[in-house]
């Protein structure tokens, strides 16, 4: 099997090693520049689901990169995609320039569900002047659910509340929220419970106004005036995003500067044993967990539920400087993406994987997978000492590339724990896929085929240009990835016959 250096050899050598391979019948999947380039047995088995940011079409493809299903939408992602256990493809759809209000990376507006055969059975639009759905949504055992929205706060009551006036432009705020919603219909759905950022404030720059307290004081609560990540983004780190459109120019503009989407939720996630919600929040570059055993009206206050803590935050970890217990040099996550607890029965389970993409990381920008322990006692509740950061320091274990650059992914990206103990890796910037063991070796790869040909340069055959060096737009990139295991109950009674290679249906 060929492995990715070896492609790197002098052209001349490369072909007559190629050629000798496919003489011998050794050549597999490396005589291709996109779909999988590596296979080696100790790959885990299943079938990966994936949706492009640049297509309609969601497809679950075996290990050797062959379609065994694939679903079509009339909307581009918004972003994820999930097999559910009844084998429905629940997927977020991208209601585009029809919302006036968010124009960002990882808007959304809407949730569809398919058939395994592709019928439309659920279309759900959340989408407002004020309300949006984006980035990451997560099924939930009783069939419902949970939904990243950003949330309109007009420059007014975000001054009432307590953010400095420099820092909210005259188009207002845009805060997150998580909301549970039941499908009722081919079309409706029913809000059955919610939690706000907005309930949860805490602010020490104007004693006048709501929220004023001492931010080292309050770990469970959320500085309304951190510092901005937009306004840390390196000029290059910001002409790349805006060139992707992950950062909206306009937007930018229009606030003069002053970055509306303070948090950026883009991933959530739930434990059903705990009853507990996993968010990652790119702009404080933490992961925080908060109570869904609450009422709507308990999650909107300091009380109830298991925790007894209403809707505060529970844990939180990735940059205690957040909440002022930390410097710089005690930062860990770096913009990261797609924070999930391991699932029972595989190795690390109750464990916290997150993929770091490390932009803005002290000393050099590279992406790793972290997986850290949180400091769960015995009566399922957060340890904190008094005036300390929450724990772990550092993560149990941690996978980047050799060099490290070659894992970087500026945005997107995630990653999950496999049943045989490997690690399945989306470096989503550029469509590359991982399936690497415990020990790093990398045992299977795949190149996403799905390229925006506007944004491709004339004979640009798929592999990026070396160092990662963005060429222009989306390119191929891939929010997140999931593996299901041949025996997933949502695969039972299918059809899971390989059809033709993604890049061969093209």
């Amino acid at each position: 099997m060929i492995t990715p250096r070896l492609l790197s050899l002098a052209p001349g050598l490369t072909f007559v090693f190629l050629s000798f391979l496919f003489l011998s019948g050794q050549l597999q999947s490396a005589d291709r520049e996109v779909g999988v380039l590596l296979k080696e047995p100790a790959a885990c088995d299943g079938y990966t689901l994936f949706t492009s940011i640049v297509s309609t079409a969601t497809y679950l493809i075996d290990l050797d990169g062959r379609i065994v299903n694939r679903w079509e939408s009339d909307f581009k992602p918004g972003h994820s995609a999930y097999l559910r256990e009844n084998g429905h493809l629940l997927r977020g759809a991208s209601v585009g320039l029809a919302n006036k209000t968010f124009r960002a990376g990882g808007a959304g507006g809407r949730i569809q569900e398919f058939s395994w055969e592709g019928e439309l059975l659920w279309d759900y639009e959340y989408s407002t002047p004020t309300l949006l759905q984006h980035h990451d949504f997560e099924p939930l055992p009783n069939g419902n659910v949970l939904l990243i929205v950003w949330e309109a706060v007009s420059r007014e009551e975000a001054v009432a509340a307590g953010r400095n006036p420099d820092a909210v432009s005259n188009k207002g705020l845009w805060t997150d929220r998580i909301v549970e919603v039941k499908p009722t219909g081919k079309k409706g759905g029913e809000i059955v419970w919610e939690w706000r950022i907005w309930d949860h404030l805490v602010q020490e720059y104007d004693p006048e106004m709501a929220n004023y307290g001492v931010v080292a004081d309050h770990p469970e609560l959320i500085n309304l005036n951190p510092l901005d990540w937009v306004d840390n983004l390196a000029p290059k780190e910001r002409q790349k995003l805006e060139a992707i459109g992950y950062l909206s120019a306009r937007t930018q503009l229009e606030s003069r500067g002053r970055n509306p989407d303070w948090t950026h939720f883009n991933s959530v996630a739930y434990d059903a044993e705990l009853d507990q919600i996993l968010i990652s929040v790119l702009g404080f570059n933490e992961v925080w967990i908060i109570d869904h055993s609450t009422t709507t009206e308990e999650a909107a206050g300091h009380k109830g539920g298991r925790s007894r803590k209403g809707g505060d935050l529970l844990y939180r970890w990735g940059n205690p400087a957040s909440y002022h217990r930390g410097g710089a040099e005690d930062q860990k996550l770096f913009a990261q993406h797609d924070a999930q607890w391991i699932a029972d029965g595989l190795d690390g389970a109750g464990h916290i994987l997150v993929f770091n993409n490390g932009r803005g990381r002290i000393g050099d920008d590279y992406s790793s997978v972290d997986e850290i322990v949180p400091p769960l006692d015995e009566n399922g509740r957060y340890t904190l000492e008094k005036k300390s950061a929450f724990g772990p320091k550092d993560p149990i274990w941690s996978y980047s590339a050799e060099p490290k650059k070659d894992l970087y992914s500026i945005n997107f990206s995630g990653a999950q724990r496999l049943p045989n103990g490997n690690t399945l890796i989306c470096s989503g910037r550029f469509g590359t896929l991982l399936e690497v063991t415990r020990e790093g070796e990398v045992v299977w790869k795949y190149f996403s085929p799905l390229f925006n040909a506007l944004e491709r340069r004339p004979g640009q055959r798929g592999r990026p240009p070396a160092g990662n060096t963005p060429i222009r737009g989306t390119q191929n990139s891939l929010f997140k990835v999931c593996r299901y295991a041949p025996d997933y109950p949502g695969l039972a009674g299918k059809t899971l016959k390989p059809g033709p290679t993604v890049e061969e249906s093209q």
